[in-house]
């Protein structure tokens, strides 16, 4: 109250309190939001065991947080836009009695949330909420560098890991097939 133009950005709502805050708040409050946040929920830290990979702060949360946090990503509403969060720590340090929190999804992070958009029928709200939003939430230009989404008829490779020196990073596997990867626009014109 004390600066009414002060921006605030929500780092990384991961439930329904969090995206109805945002919706309830003045126009000077925005949230990003995780594509893992966006595709797991709690359970998936324990499927076939416990599984490191999954492990992130903040916590994943119960099915109906996650479906908020798709509908609030999905809708086309400006004050949510893409914060990807990306931790590449090596397997080593995820795998082990104290695992390092953070997924690594940077390199198929649009793949990942062209999924989900599809699957809500919205891809249309696709580059708002990974380019757009942000920028205008920020002031700053929105970039007029281009992508372009293919997709295939047969899935990205979600087995891929990154090595580093001796070590490794796993990528992050969302738990179900994609089918859209990033292409050489250039190579489409």
């Amino acid at each position: 109250q004390k600066y009414p133009e002060l921006k605030i950005v929500f780092e990384h709502i991961t439930t329904l309190d969090g995206v109805n805050f945002v919706l309830e708040a003045t126009s000077n409050l925005s949230a990003t939001i995780t594509p893992h946040h966006l595709v797991l929920n709690r359970t998936d830290i324990f499927k076939g065991g416990i599984n490191p990979h999954n492990f992130c702060l903040p916590i994943l949360k119960k099915e109906h947080h996650r479906l908020a946090l798709v509908d609030a990503a999905t809708s086309g509403d400006n004050r949510f836009f893409l914060g990807t969060d990306s931790a590449p720590h090596l397997n080593i340090f995820k795998e082990n009695s104290c695992g390092c929190a953070g997924i690594f999804n940077a390199p198929n992070s649009i793949g990942i949330l062209a999924t989900v958009f599809e699957q809500q029928g919205l891809l249309k709200n696709l580059e708002a909420f990974t380019s757009i939003n942000g920028c205008n939430f920020y002031n700053l230009e929105v970039s007029k560098d281009k992508i372009l989404l293919v997709k295939e008829s047969f899935p990205v490779d979600l087995t891929k890991t990154v090595i580093i020196g001796e070590n490794e990073i796993k990528v992050f596997d969302p738990g179900f097939e994609i089918f859209w990867h990033m292409t050489d626009l250039k190579s489409k014109v």
